[in-house]
């Protein structure tokens, strides 16, 4: 499908595509890399041969390997004027990225891979609460209590639900793409020991772990357990202390992922 926006650079003209070109392009299994110290715990070379998606500040794993994210996903505005060396390397590195058009068109840095603006699903309508939608999974429980809708985007073509986490925006990525198994490195979700490339003297971005996880995280995640996860999607946890319940999202071990991975 041809794309819809461009932005002339140096070198060439950068393409924005549409998410229907990469709806079910992939199948198997996929790591994603959150920004948890666990994550420093990840032997990834051992699974370098697995697509991986990269989110924020987790491109520095990569950083000196051959390895090429999948995608790599940026709902941080401010994430390239906090940390400009790592998201010009998720732009250089990344063989498709993802991120608000606004921020594009704000950032100096351009994407060497294939380039997807993110927006959310619409509000949901009396009528979308009164039905079911196969692709925009809602809540539709207490609808009119929320402010902010929770939901799982199955198509991220019609948008993506925002869980303030990032990792659940690149979970519907990794559904979008036709992953059917998902393991979630490094979502540790504990605010109070940091990211695992932050330290004393670099700049740290603003953490919002704490506010939201009771009343967007854990709700987002639990709707997906109940209404997305099943035969043909199944998501696994590799922090051994993730703030998420293994009745959510289920721990792994890293045998246990090398005999799901090459079984």
């Amino acid at each position: 499908m041809d794309t819809t926006k461009t932005r002339s650079t140096a070198d060439a003209p950068v393409r924005a595509n549409v998410f229907d070109d990469c709806r079910n392009i992939a199948s198997g299994a996929v790591f994603l890399i959150a920004s948890g110290r666990s994550a420093q715990d990840f032997p990834f070379q051992q699974f370098a041969d697995i697509p991986m998606i990269t989110m924020n500040g987790s491109i520095s794993m990569f950083i000196d390997t051959p390895i090429k994210p999948f995608f790599h996903v940026c709902t941080d505005r401010d994430f390239s004027n906090q940390q400009p060396e790592m998201f010009a390397e998720a732009m250089r590195r990344s063989q498709r990225v993802a991120l608000w058009e606004d921020h594009y068109q704000s950032s100096q840095a351009s994407p060497t891979g294939e380039l997807y603006f993110l927006r959310k699903a619409p509000r949901a309508t009396l009528a979308d609460l009164l039905r079911t939608d196969p692709e925009l999974v809602r809540n539709r429980v207490f609808p009119c209590s929320r402010k902010k809708p929770l939901g799982f985007s199955k198509n991220l073509q019609r948008g993506f639900f925002d869980a303030r986490t990032v990792a659940y925006v690149a979970l519907q990525i990794a559904y979008h793409a036709g992953f059917n198994t998902v393991f979630l490195v490094g979502l540790d979700l504990d605010q109070s020991i940091g990211r695992f490339y932050e330290h004393e003297h670099s700049n740290l971005s603003p953490c919002g772990l704490d506010q939201h996880y009771q009343n967007r995280i854990l709700p987002s995640f639990e709707l997906m357990a109940e209404s997305v996860v099943g035969d043909d999607f199944a998501v696994y946890n590799l922090s051994p202390s993730s703030r998420l319940p293994r009745t959510v999202v289920p721990y792994r071990s890293l045998d246990e992922v090398q005999a799901l991975v090459r079984g």
